[in-house]
């Protein structure tokens, strides 16, 4: 990189220290959440919404449990005003809900904000103006005192036009480009807006402190908002609120030191839709208190129909790896993961444990509507033997031995290598019965039956078919299945040792089926596997004894 010189720190540190919120380990409870979905949101779309797909998106918005939802500047546009209209007049804003509205600080704009908030049961006015050095030096070109002349302007027409207007109204301010801002002169600004607006405990008014572009590390951002919060005039009666961006890839960790710092209230969007790389993104948030447990007031329990609202309406896309909602980020393809993630969901079943702590999930997927099927284990040739275990137990009911889940991850690993793709649970469960269950050639169970001479000795004649001809062989054991061991081995001139054997009941889909496992060791101390699927226990396990000889005799 050979500009590197060109650039230089923009930010402002505090002129005290501010490092009280280092102390503090996490976010202890949900802060005031308020969505810009309708006006950051929007107006970073390609296309912006009509008046329909808004008002689709505000209940959904509501739905989630938001109280506070920035609806738009209604100065700005005929759509924007008659979305603002439509809301109050056909009574669609829930009474625990408040609206908010921007607007800059000139005259004609806040006249005609407050003309389309007539009515309203309850809003907050945002007013802003750019504070930076570089807004006042570059577009502005005014001084510091010229800047502060604005924003007490507005601040005085605020209480003004709210005085003449019917509805109840809290007022906002946001010294906007605040971290470019100096911290002096951005205490300044704020408390002489607070000076006209006399906040209470009973009444207040919210300071907003935008990370309009991010120019520092996290902890630079709450160090700043640290002392705006310890220096704030009124501060029983002032609800200190962040706005981070994502210029620098942080306004998750922007908003939550800023918390951490002093802030009860955050402005953000779903999925962290906004202007340039986005504002910060309150699903990431919300589920990352979640995940402390600690409850963060909105519901994020179905994710996957909130994208599909969200995706339709925005045309926008919600990333694979994005935290929480994207598709992969519960998925685990390699095979030490899938190995952990499959004995730790075991651990908790076996304890039943009422706390969650599984390898490599954060939360548990089921909570925001995910599918353990299909959303965590996906295999592919990175996969491991316990994930594709996982899956067949999970959707098939299937429990293999260890060395079968072995010996099956490599058949399932060559085909996903060769036909370079990921396999479906059902693309796996064909590989299994076409590899292992109730296999008939070359030695097709024809039927066989049983005379008990005691309990240690039984007598077995089994009817096989091989080369499309039947034959009937007889063997003697200490068991069933031990003589048809002893038929098979005595009369075709097969030597294998070291039998495997596991069978259980097949809890998913048909209850009367059972399954059985064994694995045999030729000569050369290959181990062949075999399954048996069927209704009787016994002729599963034989079945399951035939397909493992066939393994070996083919």
């Amino acid at each position: 990189m050979k500009n590197v010189d060109k650039y230089t720190r923009g930010y402002f540190m505090p002129p005290v220290t501010s490092l009280k919120w280092t102390q503090k380990e996490y976010i202890t409870e949900a802060p005031t959440w308020c969505s810009v979905d309708l006006r950051d949101g929007n107006q970073a779309l390609v296309v912006p919404m009509n008046l329909e797909e808004k008002l689709e998106y505000f209940q959904m918005l509501v739905d989630i449990g938001f109280k506070e939802i920035e609806v738009g500047f209604p100065a700005a546009s005929e759509t924007e005003f008659t979305f603002l209209r439509t809301l109050i007049e056909q009574n669609l804003i829930p009474d625990d809900v408040t609206i908010q509205v921007l607007t800059q600080s000139r005259e004609h704009i806040i006249r005609k904000t407050f003309q389309s908030l007539a009515g309203a049961k309850k809003a907050v006015v945002h007013l802003y103006n750019s504070t930076s050095v570089a807004q006042r030096e570059q577009v502005f070109r005014k001084s510091k005192e010229e800047i502060i002349e604005i924003a007490l302007t507005g601040a005085k027409l605020l209480k003004q036009c709210a005085e003449e207007t019917e509805g109840n109204f809290q007022f906002e301010y946001s010294p906007e480009s605040f971290t470019g801002t100096e911290i002096e002169f951005a205490l300044e600004i704020c408390n002489r807006v607070l000076d006209v607006w006399q906040p209470t405990s009973a009444n207040p008014a919210i300071i907003n402190l935008p990370a309009t572009v991010q120019m520092s590390m996290p902890h630079v951002y709450a160090s700043q908002i640290e002392y705006m919060s310890e220096n704030l005039s009124y501060r029983d009666g002032v609800i200190l609120s962040v706005h981070p961006h994502n210029d620098r890839g942080t306004g998750v960790a922007d908003a939550e030191l800023g918390v951490l710092a002093g802030a009860q209230r955050v402005e953000g969007t779903l999925f962290g839709n906004g202007e340039r790389t986005g504002n910060v993104d309150v699903v990431t948030l919300a589920l990352n208190m979640y995940s402390h447990g600690v409850d963060p007031k909105l519901n994020f329990d179905n994710i996957p129909s909130i994208i599909a609202v969200y995706e339709r309406l925005t045309k926008m896309k919600v990333g694979e790896r994005q935290p929480y909602g994207g598709e992969l980020v519960f998925t685990a393809f390699s095979g030490s993961h899938q190995d952990a993630i499959a004995k730790g969901m075991s651990f908790r079943e076996e304890k039943s444990s009422d706390k969650w702590s599984v390898p490599y999930l954060p939360i548990d997927p089921k909570d925001i509507g995910r599918e353990y099927e299909g959303d965590i284990i996906r295999i592919n040739s990175q996969s491991g033997k316990g994930g594709i275990g996982y899956i067949l137990q999970l959707k098939y009911g299937l429990d293999l031995p260890a060395k079968m889940r072995e010996h099956f991850g490599y058949c399932v690993k060559n085909v996903s290598d060769q036909q370079q793709k990921e396999l479906m649970p059902e693309e796996i469960y064909d590989i299994f019965k076409n590899q292992y269950v109730n296999l008939k050639a070359p030695i097709e169970l024809v039927k066989c039956r049983f005379t008990e001479e005691d309990e240690q000795d039984f007598q077995t004649i089994v009817t096989i078919r091989t080369d499309g001809a039947a034959k009937e062989i007889a063997g003697s054991g200490n068991g069933r299945l031990d003589a048809i061991n002893n038929a098979l081995q005595t009369h075709l001139g097969i030597d294998y040792s070291d039998l495997v054997y596991k069978e259980h009941a097949l809890e998913i889909g048909s209850k009367s089926q059972a399954a059985s496992y064994i694995g045999i060791t030729a000569a050369s101390g290959t181990v062949y596997w075999g399954c048996g699927i069927d209704a009787d226990i016994m002729t599963s396990s034989v079945k399951a004894l035939f397909s493992a000889v066939n393994q070996m005799v083919r």
